[in-house]
C-alpha cells in the first residue's frame, strides 16, 4: 500500500492542513441498496480550519448487493399488506420477508395463491 511522503505531509502543514494518515485494511461503504468495499486502501484523516474529512484513495474496489432483512421491511408496506389481506402485522412482516419486499407477492402468499416465493 502506497504511503504519504513526508515531504507532501510538511506542505500540507505549512498551508494549514493537519493530516494524519490511517492504516486501514478496508473500508466500506453503506448505502440502503448495496455495500461499497475498498480493499488495501490509503485513508488519511485531514483537518483545515477545524473541518475534517477522510480521504479515501487506491484500493480494489467491489460492490455487494444488500438482503432485505426484517429491519428493513418498510413499515408503510406492512400496512398496506395488513389492509388487503386482513391478516396480523406479524403475519404480514414475515410474508414480505419471505416475498425479498415485493408487496404483490406477499399478498399473493398471505391468500394462499402461492406456496413457494
Amino acid at each position: 500500500m502506497p504511503k504519504i511522503k513526508p515531504s507532501d505531509l510538511k506542505k500540507m502543514e505549512r498551508m494549514g492542513i493537519k493530516t494524519e494518515q490511517i492504516n486501514a485494511i478496508r473500508v466500506i461503504i453503506e448505502t440502503p441498496d448495496k455495500n461499497i468495499i475498498i480493499e488495501n486502501p490509503l485513508v488519511a484523516k485531514t483537518s483545515v480550519m477545524g473541518n475534517e474529512a477522510i480521504v479515501i484513495t487506491g484500493g480494489n474496489t467491489k460492490e455487494e448487493q444488500k438482503q432485505q432483512s426484517q429491519n428493513e421491511v418498510k413499515e408503510e408496506d406492512v400496512r398496506f399488506v395488513m389492509e388487503q389481506t386482513g391478516k396480523s402485522e406479524k403475519e404480514a412482516r414475515e410474508a414480505l420477508i419471505k416475498a425479498n419486499g415485493d408487496i404483490a407477492k406477499a399478498i399473493m402468499i398471505l391468500q394462499g395463491e402461492t406456496s413457494n416465493p
